[in-house]
């Protein structure tokens, strides 16, 4: 009786110990190591769902639809494809593991990356960005508000565009989080509102996380993104890419403006600063990242749940917003995603948290291709996700 008690208690022991310390990173490398990323990845185009196929040459035809493609359903790719150009001038094709620049998708990313220093006890969501950043020029700004777009900070994007230009510098050479954070100290351009007041979504936030990370790790938000997120879940065409390390960003997929192919755009000093925007990847390995998450392998369940928890008053009864998250609920339904639009690229990138529905839309011609979706939603089996859905007004989702 006395050897089984000591068994007992000696099981219990071990799994406490398997909760925290060393032990939990490498039992989270022994998870990662079992994450099958071949079966989730396996495709035949001869199985492909013949209506989204349909679907997705026609929105290429009649809408303009230029980019990648990969639709999953319960651990399943049912759909994937390249369609049209990834640079036009030279007439590259697009390829199915194409790079795109994510734009805001990032802030998923980030918001993920943030809440794994959390769970390590390397920062707490209630700091004040002073606590990092003593010459930070505003009061009450937490890492809590940056997460939900509630700080009430300007938009970084504008206000340094602005004296690049008045002050004649050097636009070609990307700007770093570091010397942005610099200059908003040093300028201390006016708040859009007071903290915590209301919902006002700007890049600032996450540029500022970009650097609170870069601050906290010690090391550049490339690396630990690299180390902690892309390398646990397989993610290995995803990288971050900034102009202030790179004269030219080393992708292949060109980002073409105005929905129109004469407008190529030339990344400059905004394509510097990363968190809000800078990590480049693929259909497939975005795919990757909703399974990893699902999976438990990057953060835990909870934290997970608050993530997806909505953290502002609620737009037409069913938009919000979480940590680094847009949230779609209805009754008995609850999708997360996130939209992307930045020098020539447009993107969403959906998550059907209860019917395991993934979509993911990559385009490199910024035009209005994505914004009715309706057909392909249904057609999935995942909520329509769209702002206007309900008035029938169209509007949707642009950040």
């Amino acid at each position: 009786m006395k050897l089984r008690l000591i068994v007992f208690v000696s099981a219990l022991v071990f799994i406490a110990a398997c909760s925290s310390g060393p032990e939990n990173k490498a039992n989270a490398a022994i998870a990662a190591d079992n994450f099958d990323t071949t079966a989730l990845l396996s495709y035949n185009a001869k199985n492909a769902d013949k209506r989204i196929d349909e679907y997705m040459q026609k929105l290429h035809k009649t809408r303009g639809f230029n980019g990648n493609v990969l639709v999953a359903k319960k651990g399943k790719i049912i759909y994937e494809n390249a369609i049209g150009w990834a640079d036009y001038l030279h007439r590259d094709s697009l390829k199915i593991n194409s790079e795109f620049e994510l734009a805001s998708i990032t802030k998923t990313m980030t918001g993920t990356a943030v809440l794994m220093l959390m769970e390590r006890g390397k920062l707490k969501l209630d700091q004040d960005v002073r606590e990092f950043f003593p010459n930070f020029p505003y009061e009450g700004v937490t890492i809590r508000l940056l997460l939900t777009h509630r700080s009430g900070m300007m938009n970084y994007v504008y206000f340094v565009d602005d004296i690049y230009r008045k002050e004649k510098r050097d636009q070609k050479k990307g700007l770093t989080n570091m010397q942005a954070m610099d200059m908003i100290a040093q300028y201390k351009p006016p708040r859009y509102n007071k903290p915590d007041v209301s919902f006002h979504y700007n890049n600032s936030n996450f540029m500022v996380l970009g650097a609170i990370i870069e601050k906290v790790t010690g090391m550049p938000y490339a690396q630990f993104l690299k180390e902690n997120l892309f390398k646990p879940a397989k993610m290995m065409h995803t990288h971050v890419y900034s102009k202030a390390n790179y004269d030219k960003i080393p992708v292949d997929v060109v980002g073409h403006d105005r929905g129109n192919w004469r407008y190529s755009v030339v990344q400059n000093f905004l394509d510097g600063p990363v968190g809000d925007k800078g990590v480049y990847s693929t259909v497939k390995d975005l795919y990757l990242f909703d399974r990893a998450l699902r999976a438990g392998l990057l953060l835990k369940k909870a934290t997970l749940d608050s993530a997806y928890t909505p953290r502002n008053n609620w737009l037409r009864g069913h938009f919000n917003y979480g940590y680094g998250w847009r949230i779609f609920e209805s009754p008995g339904q609850k999708v997360v995603y996130h939209t992307g639009w930045w020098h020539g690229f447009r993107h969403i990138y959906l998550r059907d948290l209860k019917n395991d529905i993934t979509i993911v839309l990559l385009s490199n011609l910024a035009n209005g291709s994505l914004l009715q979706l309706d057909d392909l939603f249904k057609m999935t089996g995942m909520p329509v996700v769209r702002k206007g859905a309900y008035s029938g007004n169209g509007d949707a989702s642009e950040d």
